[in-house]
């Protein structure tokens, strides 16, 4: 039986301002950068689908994630890829070096990391997921001290500003603590299926919005190049960072169990 192939993508150029202490977070390209990759999971084979703006709450995000988990089997392909600000939450439950957690901003709420690791151990061993998140998390690089080597004038920046990350922490601090309460395992818990993750930026960098897509999603679309691509999701990577300038570099990383030919094959296969 071939691979089934399932996708879900994320865009919000605004967030609701009664969770995020009064802030909208307004950005301009990322509900393009969902569409576009809509279309390349369609034209790859994946029964795509996307949540822009108030469509993507936490709820509707998860309940999707944990569908494909439920209908997807070993050999079976699930692509996410999420443009919108990144975040931070302090680490409640003591599973993070740094002492904070990585978010993604969803409209109603903050995505915590350990709430990933949860969905991704829902995964029956042998999945292929692929996630590329065209966000930065490092509120402090906002920071003016930070220098110019971080921040570019005029540019947007996907990430939410310290004093934002503070408050909307301190306005919510049940919520965000009670979610990492139940989801105490955090980066611990097992993940049988194989997960690589394409990030616009290192964690120490901001990502920034390009002209008509995130930065890293213009590229990613060059590189790319309507399918003609050819060669593994490393490779990928390297052509991306070699159209980008050295303050955003992309990154690849592998969450769970390794999987060499997952690796070595075509960006996007199903």
């Amino acid at each position: 039986m071939p691979a089934k192939g399932l996708s879900l993508h994320i865009g919000l150029n605004r967030v609701d301002p009664a969770h995020y202490a009064g802030w909208d977070g307004a950005l301009t390209a990322c509900e393009a950068d969902a569409k576009d990759m809509h279309g390349i999971a369609r034209a790859c084979g994946c029964s795509s689908h996307r949540l822009l703006g108030s469509e993507a709450t936490a709820c509707e995000v998860m309940t999707f994630i944990l569908r494909a988990a439920d209908k997807l089997k070993r050999d079976d392909f699930f692509f996410l890829s999420f443009s919108g600000h990144g975040g931070r939450v302090p680490d409640s439950n003591n599973d993070e070096v740094g002492g904070q957690d990585e978010t993604w901003a969803l409209y109603d709420r903050q995505l915590v990391a350990d709430e990933f690791y949860t969905l991704w151990g829902r995964f029956v061993p042998g999945v292929r997921i692929l996630v590329v998140a065209d966000t930065g998390s490092n509120a402090t690089a906002l920071r003016v001290s930070a220098g110019p080597q971080f921040y570019r004038a005029q540019t947007r920046y996907r990430v939410l500003p310290e004093e934002v990350a503070r408050a909307t922490y301190a306005q919510n601090t049940g919520l965000y603590d009670g979610i990492q309460n139940v989801h105490f395992k955090g980066d611990t818990t097992p993940v049988t299926a194989t997960v690589l993750v394409l990030c616009g930026c290192q964690d120490n960098q901001l990502a920034g919005e390009g002209s008509q897509n995130g930065l890293f999603t213009e590229q990613l679309k060059k590189v790319w190049d309507d399918g003609r691509f050819t060669g593994g999701y490393r490779g990928f990577r390297r052509q991306i960072a070699a159209l980008m300038p050295p303050i955003q570099s992309p990154g690849c990383t592998r969450i769970g169990a390794p999987h060499p030919s997952f690796e070595r094959q075509k960006p996007f296969t199903v």
